[in-house]
């Protein structure tokens, strides 16, 4: 007579309390924290935005964040806009050559 072996089901874990569940930190959670906060730092670096004043005036520093923002996006309009013209001096007469010459083509029948 053979007995099944198979493993009897395990009793389900035990939950863990809210208290718990916020303390437990693991070694990967610190290194996705550390990251992350490098990313930020260097995001606000972008936009100019000084630590020390952001602790210190909090409004003020996203009032000249905001500044900056919108200084940075009409720098990277205008610059868009000067390429466009550029590329449209080159691209538009090529452009309508193709369409005259295609245009006098005989049609296949």
């Amino acid at each position: 007579m053979s007995r099944n072996t198979a493993p009897e089901p395990s009793a389900p874990p035990q939950q863990r309390g809210f208290l718990a569940r916020l303390t437990r930190v693991t070694p990967g959670d610190l290194v996705r924290l550390f990251f992350l906060c490098v990313i930020a730092g260097l995001v606000l670096a972008a936009f100019r935005i000084d630590p020390r004043r952001l602790w210190v005036d909090f409004f003020g520093a996203i009032r000249e964040a905001w500044t900056e923002f919108f200084r940075i996006a009409g720098d990277l309009f205008s610059w868009a806009v000067d390429y466009f013209f550029l590329g449209a001096i080159i691209v538009i007469p090529i452009w309508i050559a193709v369409r005259l010459i295609s245009s006098a083509r005989k049609p296949k029948p």
